[in-house]
């Protein structure tokens, strides 16, 4: 009787049934079944195999060098993996080069809309006056400016056909014209594969040349985007759109992915993505994306080489607890610090100030005790924004008090703000040394030279641990 108890069990367990030979299978059936999962059992075996030589060879040779990127959302980490990648194999894009171009043409199309959503709000405060709260002096819109808006709105349907192929499995419907709230920008899972998501759909695995593009397919973006470039360049260029930005503090040029100042070049029929216009895309990811890395650590000519392993997490505050379990068995942490968003605030926030944000995070990363052991780099990035942004006369000092009456120029807010970072450390981890640079890591040949550095130290330290230096 229990017998027969467990054998009912059994018959209704999902994995058993699916599991089980199909009903009415015939002979031929059967050893085609029988052949496949042969297969299956010798690629399995096979993998197998291949872990147990890696983790052999992980033990033998010297430990694999682990860097984690921190800082919060826009700070530059996912530009630096790119550099990563261009120092590992200068041709790391070639394959990538079509996926590149429609998140290029996604950060033009967003850019564009975001000015247009900017028009709508000013106009509708001119016509509709709120008796609740001021209204900001925008410049009036003329005639000319809504028909350029009307001729402009094809480009609604070219950013939602860019989602839709970017996120396949959520289409994203874009926001009305009239919309005055704030757009979310859109997220993809660093585990995702978007990447193959273009190339499939596109049907190449890669566009290192014109021939790899189909530059006859109507629904391209770029038919759009071309036939739309003289407006787009006009809306950028005019003055009363500029004193509205201006008005609404609106700076795309200091925002990640911006390409207005390059519309002839990227709106082209036959526009190829370069290397910086990968560097300089804009596409946020969720999650946590490891890369591995080959790369040559000898003198020029010698056949040395190490494993590293990149790990890019999402720097949003909800993905911060993320974070800690990296934290052990870490070579080094590149913490990178916007400098430039002194007069920024969190998107997720709106009351914290974003240099605050990384004044707060750095003193999380230097007091943690998991990380005393490991080696700390600290990129204070965007430095020509900042500069650009201090020589244009917005103060340092109406932001962050303390620095007080201190010129207002690049050489000395720099300083200032390395001593508040160094002054952190010293505080929450005394007598602990750390590595400074200050970063543009847009500019390719800077951040090559800067990331070399790196390299040769960390590799020092590496097999320092590992006893093979003395």
């Amino acid at each position: 009787m229990p017998s027969s108890k467990r054998q009912r069990v059994s018959d209704d367990d999902p994995l058993t049934r699916a599991l089980a030979p199909p009903t009415y299978e015939t002979p031929a059936e059967r050893d085609e079944r029988l052949a496949a999962e042969l297969e299956a059992k010798r690629v399995s075996d096979a993998i197998d195999d291949e872990l147990n030589k890696q983790r052999i060879s992980d033990k033998k040779g010297p430990k694999a060098i682990k860097i984690l990127l921190l800082g919060q959302s826009e700070s530059g980490k996912s530009t630096t993996l790119k550099n990563f990648q261009l120092m590992n194999s200068p041709k790391a894009f070639r394959s990538e080069r079509a996926s590149w171009r429609a998140v290029i043409q996604l950060n033009v199309v967003q850019s564009i809309h975001a000015i247009l959503d900017l028009m709508s709000r000013a106009h509708s405060s001119a016509h509709n006056p709120s008796s609740q709260q001021p209204s900001k002096e925008y410049p009036p819109l003329s005639p000319d400016h809504l028909k350029l808006k009307m001729r402009l709105a094809p480009l609604l349907q070219v950013e939602a056909a860019l989602m839709k192929k970017l996120l396949p499995n959520g289409y994203v419907q874009p926001s009305n014209l009239a919309d005055s709230t704030l757009r979310q920008e859109i997220s993809v899972n660093s585990s995702a594969g978007w990447k193959n998501t273009f190339n499939r759909l596109m049907g190449r695995n890669s566009c290192d040349s014109a021939d790899l593009i189909d530059w006859s397919d109507p629904d391209d973006p770029g038919v759009v985007l071309n036939a739309c470039a003289e407006d787009m360049k006009h809306l950028w260029t005019d003055p009363t759109i500029q004193k509205l930005m201006e008005v609404e503090k609106m700076r795309p040029e200091e925002m990640a992915g911006f390409f207005l100042d390059a519309l002839d070049r990227v709106t082209s029929p036959r526009y190829i993505p370069t290397d910086d216009d990968v560097l300089r895309a804009r596409l946020k990811t969720l999650g946590v994306s490891e890369h591995r890395f080959n790369m040559k650590t000898g003198p020029m000519g010698s056949p040395m080489s190490h494993d590293w392993r990149v790990f890019d997490v999402g720097g949003q505050r909800s993905l911060r607890a993320a974070w800690v379990p990296y934290f052990d068995d870490m070579n080094a942490i590149i913490f990178l610090a916007p400098i430039s968003c002194f007069d920024q605030v969190l998107q997720e926030d709106p009351s914290v100030n974003r240099l605050a944000d990384s004044f707060l995070l750095w003193k999380a990363i230097v007091s943690n005790p998991l990380l005393k052991k490991t080696e700390l780099i600290l990129f204070l990035n965007k430095c020509d924004i900042l500069r650009a942004k201090l020589a244009s006369g917005i103060r340092l000092a109406d932001y962050i008090v303390s620095y007080g009456s201190r010129p207002n120029d690049f050489e000395s807010a720099s300083q200032y703000l390395k001593k508040k970072f160094a002054g952190l450390l010293k505080e929450h981890s005394p007598e602990r040394l750390y590595y400074f640079h200050l970063t543009s890591v847009t500019d390719t040949k800077s951040t090559t030279y800067i990331l070399e550095n790196v390299q040769d130290v960390l590799v020092r330290d590496n097999l320092r641990r590992s006893a093979l230096v003395a």
